[in-house]
């Protein structure tokens, strides 16, 4: 019997790839986005590959998370691995000038989604005393920049609930990993900057940033690990990234 594997924001960027990658190795998948098209698109594309199941998710609308567990066909009701990928960045504004439905977007997203998926998934993996939750972080959540403000915020409440997670599942078999990625060139700053193509073009300028298939081979080996080995937390950037120095403003 197939291992089934639940992505979600899979209709593009890292989720797509993640998706893509667990089909190639005959993991049943479930693709689960908000852009139904999208989801079609790659769904078709897999199912000579795999078996396949797509169904629209907005995992800021409790309603939505509640219909697509509902009508999830038998045969992808018992999820081995769920990889919480959906998430966004709005804005690069400093704190004072930011908007707030942009940051109430990021919580409800990046936070509150994660929060729900996850438990409407858990408590099967308890049940059976197996499975993999893995998160999809940020370097945002362990280092801060300008502008970084509620997403930094919301990657780290990601880091710190994974830790909890694992306090929590003492005892049994599932294992839980944050994946913290650095700058990756998705449709990520797109979003974040509102589809202003050209803003978004400049961060990479000049770099080779990681890209959602680098993630994707990341997600998959942690996964693939011996059943005892946890990776907790799996930090990755692109060689031309790191930490900045202490900023000092002098008068």
């Amino acid at each position: 019997m197939k291992q089934v594997v639940l992505v979600t924001g899979a209709s593009s960027g890292i989720g797509e790839a993640t998706a893509r990658k667990f089909a190639e190795h005959g993991f049943a998948v479930i693709l689960a986005a908000r852009s139904e098209d999208k989801l079609k698109a790659l769904a078709d594309s897999l199912q000579s590959v795999t078996d396949v199941h797509a169904a629209r998710l907005d995992v800021t609308d409790p309603a939505s998370i509640d219909a697509f567990f509902l009508s999830l066909p038998e045969a992808f009701q018992h999820i081995d691995v769920l990889v919480n990928n959906a998430g966004l960045a709005l804005g690069l504004e400093p704190a004072h000038e930011a908007h707030m439905e942009d940051w109430e977007t990021m919580v409800q997203t990046n936070i509150m989604g994660l929060l729900r998926v996850t438990r409407r998934v858990l408590p099967g993996m308890v049940e059976r005393n197996v499975g993999h939750v893995i998160n999809i972080g940020s370097t945002a959540g362990n280092w801060p920049y300008p502008g970084g403000n509620a997403y930094g915020a919301s990657k780290a409440f990601v880091q710190q609930f994974s830790r909890g997670l694992r306090s929590d599942l003492r005892g049994t078999r599932i294992r839980v990993t944050n994946i913290e990625p650095g700058m990756c060139e998705t449709n990520f700053s797109n979003v974040r900057f509102k589809w202003d193509t050209d803003k978004a073009s400049k961060v990479y300028e000049g770099t080779q940033p990681l890209s959602g298939e680098d993630i994707a081979d990341i997600v998959y080996w942690v996964n693939s690990t011996p059943a005892h080995v946890n990776v907790n937390t799996l930090e990755v950037m692109p060689v031309s990234q790191t930490w900045a120095p202490f900023h000092i403003h002098r008068e």
